[in-house]
């Protein structure tokens, strides 16, 4: 079985410090390269069959592609506040420069159309609080189907509050039905370290079936990223003292894209046991407007 938890430095290729392909993933359509840029650096590679993302996940950026420039301001850390972003068509050579340096990444996915270049401003993105009580999260549907136009490619951000669990109940979306679609899924994390050091986090991934082919409990940290090919995931747990953030990249075959899931229904109840609770007044745990010095 391919190895569904992939930790930090552990799978580089080339500039990229860490690349989850279909060919390494062993499955089709969803993809994750993540780049990190020393100050004046530039990094250029091809699209290829991929449509991509450009995300900052710290620091600003330069990019260019099929002839058009784009500054990203981006932002100190996946916590201070939400980042502009870059759409990447199939097929087009890139270049990714950064004067002050920064970590920048490329969620991808395969696609058959052939969209433009465009830019996706921070102040734009839709920002959801999702879940009641200790399953309060936020959700930064930046690439969701209804807000950003792509192919096949889907991402949100999550942001979780220190001792939180999301997504909870668990879901999964690995059959076509009413109500769900086929995705394929990954979960790439940083962990709150700015105010307390090392932190960690904990996702669970698990078979639908009674065979239980996937069974992972994964102790993650910044820069960890967790596959899910098919089956239930979540929870992702943040430990008490350390916020949470992931991204995650979906795509499937589907000619119109879609995140509908179904919930475990072991575990769908919590929802309306947890219905009366406040949502977590900590959130939102970030925004588009510049992050307040400390």
């Amino acid at each position: 079985m391919t190895r569904l938890h992939v930790r930090a430095g552990t799978q580089p290729a080339g500039i990229f410090e860490l690349e989850l392909t279909p060919a390494t993933n062993g499955w089709t359509y969803c993809s994750l390269r993540i780049v990190g840029l020393r100050p004046g650096e530039q990094a250029s590679f091809s699209t290829g069959p991929e449509e991509m993302l450009v995300l900052p996940l710290a620091g600003g950026c330069t990019v260019r592609a099929d002839g058009t420039t784009l500054d990203l301001a981006g932002r100190p850390s996946v916590f201070s506040r939400l980042s502009d972003f870059a759409y990447l068509p199939r097929d087009s050579a890139v270049t990714i420069s950064s004067a002050g340096g920064g970590r920048f990444a490329l969620p991808g996915a395969l696609a058959s159309r052939r969209l433009p270049v465009r830019y996706g401003p921070a102040d734009q993105i839709p920002v959801e609080l999702r879940g009641t009580g200790q399953t309060s999260r936020q959700v930064c549907n930046f690439c969701a189907p209804e807000v950003f136009e792509c192919d096949k490619l889907v991402a949100v951000e999550v942001l979780t509050p220190a001792g939180n669990w999301s997504s909870y109940p668990p879901h999964k979306h690995d059959r076509a039905a009413a109500g769900e679609a086929v995705l394929e899924e990954i979960y790439y994390f940083e962990i709150d370290e700015r105010e307390r050091g090392a932190g960690m986090a904990y996702q669970r991934v698990y078979s639908s079936a009674p065979d239980r082919q996937i069974d992972v409990l994964a102790e993650v940290r910044s820069g960890d990223a967790v596959l899910v090919p098919h089956g239930y995931h979540g929870p992702s747990m943040a430990a008490p003292g350390h916020h949470l953030y992931y991204l995650n990249v979906l795509a499937g075959p589907a000619e119109q894209r879609s995140m509908a899931f179904s919930f475990d229904p072991a575990h769908a109840w919590i929802r309306d046991a947890l219905s009366a609770q406040p949502v977590d007044p900590r959130l939102p745990l970030n925004s588009a407007e510049p992050a307040r010095p400390a």
